[in-house]
């Protein structure tokens, strides 16, 4: 489950930095030129290749825990991001992006309580 989760950020994080107009496109939150808003995606796209590739590439248990903690605590404030800009965008760019980032808050705190537990 956890490494579903990290593929699918490398390759949303790759499609941000590589193609960000299409991506804000994509989620319905842009159009045209705009290129502040280019970087922060970009941005956000390195974050998300990071963060998966961070726990793809740990060795052990250990590095994997703290890999998915982390990204436990960055899709908790994404989430928490998309309910406060909400009165800002359309009701389905809203809830698609509250639904992307509550899912992967879901899975990460799935997997940090049975971390916990074991």
């Amino acid at each position: 489950m956890m490494t579903g989760l990290a593929r699918g950020r490398v390759a949303l994080g790759v499609a941000a930095v590589v193609a960000p107009k299409l991506t804000v496109r994509a989620l319905g939150i842009g159009a045209g030129a705009d290129p502040g808003r280019d970087y922060i995606v970009r941005a956000f796209g390195a974050r998300e290749i990071a963060l998966g590739a961070g726990y793809l590439l740990s060795r052990d248990d250990s590095g994997r825990r703290l890999w998915g903690r982390l990204g436990l605590a960055v899709d908790s404030l994404d989430l928490m991001a998309g309910l406060k800009t909400r009165p800002g965008l359309p009701l389905w760019v809203t809830a698609t992006t509250v639904a992307v980032a509550g899912s992967a808050t879901a899975l990460g705190a799935a997997k940090v309580v049975g971390d916990l537990t074991r």
